[in-house]
């Protein structure tokens, strides 16, 4: 009994690798061939010499995603604007981060209860939305909820909650913009 057990298995490890090979070479049929003039083409192969591109050029990125060339942009790091991600991150930092892409340009917080006040509490999501530094590159929600009983009630958020934040986040952007600008005078 024993043997044919484990001739049983031999033969379905066998199968799963038949399986998996045939699966690697399914995969292998689905390439295509590259023309001559689009392996050429610096436009089309992200070559060094090409809008927005290269590691070590002039339109790099630094290490905070921002483009040496001085510009406020950022093509090749995260996908949004530098200075409005740092400045996002910055502001809602007193709050418990629950969720932060750079590429995306999300900030999620998770719920914070201020000290002062017992029964309400708190979360935000920021969403950046492009790589200038404009006044529409961001949005931020501001959610409530106050403590009834032994559960949490969404509540009311004043209307203009979500629009001062966004005015703080833009004016710490600028501000970080004229840092670095200073700094590589």
């Amino acid at each position: 009994m024993n043997g044919s057990a484990t001739g049983a298995g031999l033969r379905a490890g066998r199968a799963v690798c038949f399986l998996l090979l045939a699966a690697i070479l399914a995969a292998c049929s689905q390439a295509r061939e590259v023309g001559i003039d689009e392996y050429n083409d610096p436009e089309r192969r992200g070559a060094p010499g090409a809008r927005g591109q290269g590691l070590f050029g002039p339109e790099a990125t630094g290490i905070f995603g921002t483009n040496r060339g001085g510009g406020n942009e950022s093509p090749n790091g995260i996908g949004v604007n530098a200075y409005l991600w740092r400045a996002t991150l910055d502001t809602v930092s007193f709050m418990p981060l629950a969720s932060a892409d750079p590429f995306g340009g999300v900030v999620l917080t998770d719920w914070y209860q201020p000290p002062a006040s017992g029964n309400e509490r708190f979360k935000v999501s920021a969403f950046i939305l492009g790589q200038s530094l404009r006044s529409d590159g961001i949005r931020v929600s501001v959610f409530r909820q106050v403590q009834r009983g032994q559960s949490w009630v969404d509540a009311p958020v004043a209307q203009t909650t979500g629009t001062e934040l966004e005015d703080r986040i833009l004016a710490r952007a600028r501000e970080l913009r004229i840092q670095t600008t200073q700094a590589t005078r």
